[in-house]
């Protein structure tokens, strides 16, 4: 008698196991989507890529991340508007800092910081 109620348990058991397993594999969404963005900025401390190529790259990555709904991580903007300033591109550099300012208000005085500096061309 013991045997049968025992037989019945295990697959009840292993059920609950399974699912209980499957319940701890699925990852938690993250919060941002980083795309190429570490390797870009490891690339510029090197000095080895052109900025060009920088700023082209982390636009196709932003048009990825923009197009699956999620977030670009704080300093994303803030280091795409720094690679346009160093090309030249001051309008474009003034939309990525207001654009980081806009969504991480915290880095609200260090991004008018550099607009400010921007404008009397001590951040270049």
């Amino acid at each position: 008698m013991g045997f049968i109620k025992t037989s019945r348990a295990l697959p009840a058991c292993a059920l609950a196991a399974a699912l209980l397993l499957s319940g701890c594999a699925s990852a938690p969404k993250t919060l941002y989507q980083w795309e190429g963005y570490q390797p870009q900025v490891y690339e510029y401390f090197k000095g080895e890529e052109p900025a060009q190529a920088q700023a082209e790259a982390l636009e196709r990555d932003l048009q990825k991340i923009a197009s699956t709904g999620n977030k670009a991580p704080p300093g994303y903007h803030a280091h795409l508007g720094m690679l346009y300033l160093s090309m030249g591109k001051d309008d474009q550099m003034v939309q990525q800092l207001r654009t980081e300012k806009a969504l991480f208000p915290e880095s609200g005085p260090y991004m008018d910081f550099l607009l400010k500096n921007a404008k009397t061309g001590d951040a270049k």
